[in-house]
């Protein structure tokens, strides 16, 4: 996988999408930067972009988007409802993959000196790249935003980390640092006032609220409430636009506070003191695990299997926390992963004909490989079937969470199976790209040979994955025959029946690439491996079937 890393820089125009419009091009215009989203903000007129690339092509996206602001933003004539010291306010790089901290912490250290250098604007460096601890927290930095900017610059704590140490009145300054994924999140309100809506923010957030008893703190600072959710930052708006008051948050950390934690607990806060939460919004992009997770969240909540499928625990988590109150909320445009394409292959992502018509044209991929892994996929989600209609079973409520647990283990190997329909495709087209690989001199020919001989270890490695998770799923389908819904012990019977056909055809896909190998001994220990699992998927299929039939017959 190629290096990815996230940036995310927060531009104080969010009304004029001539000049949004103007910037965002300029940072599409660097070749391996992909642009993912766009969320200009009325009321904060603000807006917070997002794109993705390897360091080099970040670093040079970012420079370009921030002097197109330095020239189109005057922030002499600025006005929001969200706090801000520049033209661009802040820009955080975030490792996405193969990339560590370290790396986000070059990028953002080579384009501060680029932009404090080249467009005559103070830099900061802030959280991870922050060059002292008192820098590491943004509210610290932006402190006395714009308009306190001249006489902060007169401080010589407060020296640039990059940049003259003279006031850029057109442009401010820029906050430019490191960080783990952030999610923006905003809580709605049924109320307008500000007021009511920072006192939901100083419960929830970690920072809480200055006690209202005078008490001092070891350091004689005024002593602090604690908020009830760690690394959580947030701060109470009216939103004209929407007539309502916010609770507007950053999640820092999403492993300590994950969204769902934070949403609840604004809930609580908010119906402690006479307020209702009417919906949230999303501000930028989410992992996809964020959504997943809150979905099983609120369906364990309501002691229902969380043993669904990737689309339906996203809807519930939707519509659990209103995310599409204020405006329509679309996976495809929100969630990272899926902006980055990387959830769904193309076969499994065809319709049953297309999948059908693709199998029996010329093409000799998709072939028995791609087929048996979409028998297994189909085997386990009867099982996973049955495990939710016995959650959901009248009568057996004391028993939803053995099925829930049974029903979220089905998903996991539907997914996985799901996910080789495609990779065994790919293992054959290595096999035929090795193949095609010049062989005129001794060296190209070791190089192909070698080619050659790794792709087909890896097109024995597939299908014997799902050989191993398609006798997995019978497990679970036995378990289901055997302690499941009566009623659907037939559908369990159907689904060993899916299973063994996946280990034993994968089993044949095995045999045909062993027989390729040059290593004769890895063959013949390939070959011994598979054996053990057919002849286990065979016996299997015998205990489940005599379950049913038993079953059946009274």
């Amino acid at each position: 996988m190629r290096q990815i890393i996230e940036c995310v820089p927060n531009f104080s125009e969010g009304n004029d999408l001539s000049i949004i419009r103007q910037i965002t091009d300029a940072i599409s215009s660097v070749d391996g930067v992909m642009l993912l989203d766009v969320d200009p903000g009325k009321a904060t007129n603000r807006t917070v972009v997002t794109f993705v690339g390897d360091a080099e092509s970040v670093v040079e996206a970012a420079y370009r988007g921030i002097q197109k602001a330095s020239e189109l933003i005057d922030m002499r004539k600025h006005h929001g409802e969200h706090p801000r010291m520049g033209a661009t306010d802040v820009c955080p790089f975030v490792p996405v993959a193969n990339a560590t901290m370290d790396d986000c912490i070059a990028c953002a250290k080579k384009l501060g000196e680029r932009v404090g250098n080249s467009l005559n604007i103070p830099v900061y460096l802030y959280e991870s790249a922050a060059s002292r601890p008192e820098r590491k927290n943004l509210a610290t930095v932006r402190a006395g935003e714009y308009e306190g900017i001249e006489k902060k610059l007169q401080d010589p704590n407060w020296k640039p980390d990059f940049g003259p140490a003279t006031f850029n009145a057109f442009s401010g300054n820029c906050i430019i640092g490191a960080r783990d994924f952030l999610v923006a999140f905003n809580v709605n309100l049924n109320t307008t006032s500000v007021r009511r809506a920072n006192s939901v923010a100083f419960d929830v957030r970690e920072n809480g609220r200055v006690d209202p008893s005078g008490a001092k703190d070891a350091q004689g600072e005024p002593a602090r409430i604690p908020g009830a959710c760690k690394s959580v930052k947030a701060i109470g708006w009216y939103i004209e636009e929407y007539g309502i008051a916010q609770v507007s948050m950053n999640l820092t950390n999403i492993r300590d506070t994950p969204v769902h934690t934070a949403f609840d607990a604004c809930v609580t806060s908010a119906a402690n003191r006479g307020m209702r939460v009417t919906g949230s919004e999303l501000v930028g992009l989410i992992p996809l695990q964020c959504l997943l997770d809150a979905g099983k969240y609120f369906l364990e909540k309501q002691q229902r299997s969380t043993g669904v499928s990737e689309e339906e625990l996203i809807k519930i988590a939707i519509k659990s926390m209103g995310l599409d109150e204020l405006a329509p909320f679309n996976p495809a445009d929100k969630i990272i992963e899926y902006k980055l394409g990387q959830r769904k292959g193309k076969l499994v992502s065809m319709d049953l004909r297309d999948f059908a018509n693709e199998t029996a044209s010329e093409s000799p991929a998709p072939g028995g490989g791609s087929i048996s892994a979409y028998c297994g996929a189909l085997g386990i989600s009867l099982a996973t079937m049955v495990a939710n209609l016995s959650a959901h079973k009248k009568g057996w409520d004391d028993q939803w969470k053995v099925f829930s647990d049974a029903a979220d283990k089905g998903q996991y190997l539907k997914d996985r199976l799901l996910h080789l329909v495609d990779e065994d495709t790919a293992a054959f087209n290595k096999i035929m790209d090795a193949f095609s690989l010049p062989k005129a001199t001794a060296e190209e020919k070791a190089t192909r040979k070698q080619a050659i001989q790794d792709a087909t270890v890896y097109a024995i490695e597939v299908p014997y994955s799902v050989m191993q998770l398609s006798l997995d799923a019978m497990q679970l389908i036995k378990q289901m025959a055997e302690i499941g819904n009566p009623n659907s012990v037939s559908d369990a019977g159907v689904g060993a029946l899916c299973a063994r056909t996946a280990v034993l055809g994968a089993f044949l896909n095995v045999q045909i690439n062993a027989a390729g190998l040059s290593d004769k001994q890895l063959a013949a220990d390939k070959i011994a491996a598979g054996q053990r699992l057919a002849d286990a998927a065979q016996q299997m299929e015998t205990e489940i079937l005599d379950i049913v039939r038993n079953k059946i017959n009274g």
